[in-house]
């Protein structure tokens, strides 16, 4: 009995450590990339919203090839069936309705801060999340855990004072990411509300949350005239331009895979470890001084979780 317990939390943790170290890889892909598509001197693409709208489109058209080959191909592909039901979609939309803040608040962050600071900013993830945790579920945190939410915080002030210091803050890049760990929050806890829906399927849950995303941001790129954008890009039907933009697409499919998955098998808290961690290691990628200031938030979500 003592082994198979063994054996049990063994393959818990081995979950675990997959699922994070899968949300490692795919987010600093993901995160370069799109700095590389909305920054990039070679693009100059000011769009920020279809971006993020055309790897919905990717995840959407892959989840349903993927379930198309499973069904062709059942002893080779295991997928689930992909099918439409207007009431599950109904359901999943107060997810999309963050999930669509949140990416959306992402790259405009990144348009506007280096990855480094954007990743600072994201730290606050923390102090949102043990907020709406409260507000949202009822649950209370400790008094240690309030006071690394405050250290969290301090340090995001010295971010800010620092990135100001060297010439380079901008005020509305900091706002963007501010809400955006505040969506960050509020979709994992949605998240985990919306599995049940979608009987506990990643995929399933991945599928609608996009297809939701896809209508959800046509009035926004309608608003702030992408379209406009797009009609004059000179690289609109350049081959490497959309080499890139597919290739993001798929970062992005697996992307909201592995945030799903790294929800359902860790705490919330242990999920924002993986989070801080990526956070930590881009910016020591990156050499930058602000660097430094992720360290203080990579500990207090440890403590967080352990108290």
């Amino acid at each position: 009995m003592a082994d198979d317990n063994e054996g049990s939390k063994m393959e818990r943790y081995l979950k675990v450590i997959s699922a994070v170290s899968a949300y490692w890889v795919c987010s600093i892909g993901l995160v370069f990339l799109n700095k590389y598509l909305l920054s990039s001197s070679d693009l100059k693409l000011n769009a920020p919203l279809f971006i993020t709208w055309f790897q919905c489109v990717v995840t959407v058209g892959l989840c349903f090839s993927l379930s198309f080959l499973s069904k062709k191909l059942p002893h080779t592909i295991t997928f689930p069936r992909m099918t439409l039901d207007a009431k599950i979609s109904r359901e999943v939309l107060p997810l999309s309705l963050v999930f669509v803040g949140m990416i959306a608040f992402n790259n405009l962050c990144l348009k506007h801060v280096g990855v480094s600071f954007y990743y600072l900013g994201r730290c606050l993830t923390t102090v949102f999340n043990v907020l709406c945790t409260y507000l949202i579920l009822g649950q209370k945190t400790s008094a240690r855990a309030i006071g690394c939410c405050f250290v969290i915080i301090a340090g995001f002030l010295m971010g800010v004072d620092q990135e100001d210091a060297s010439g380079s803050l901008s005020i509305i890049g900091v706002i963007y990411g501010v809400l955006a760990s505040l969506c960050v929050a509020l979709n994992a806890i949605y998240t985990q509300s919306s599995l049940p829906i979608v009987g506990d399927s990643i995929w399933r849950l991945t599928m609608y949350n996009n297809l939701n995303a896809l209508v959800l941001f046509l009035p926004f790129m309608l608003f702030f005239g992408e379209f406009g954008e797009l009609i004059y890009f000179p690289r609109l039907f350049s081959p490497v331009f959309w080499m890139w933009m597919l290739l993001s697409g798929v970062f992005g499919f697996l992307m909201g895979y592995v945030t799903g998955w790294q929800i359902q098998v860790c705490y919330t808290n242990l999920k924002l470890i993986g989070s801080n961690h990526t956070n930590l290691q881009s910016s020591l990628h990156l050499k930058k001084r602000l660097c430094s200031c992720t360290y203080p938030t990579d500990f207090t979500s440890f403590v967080l979780h352990v108290r």
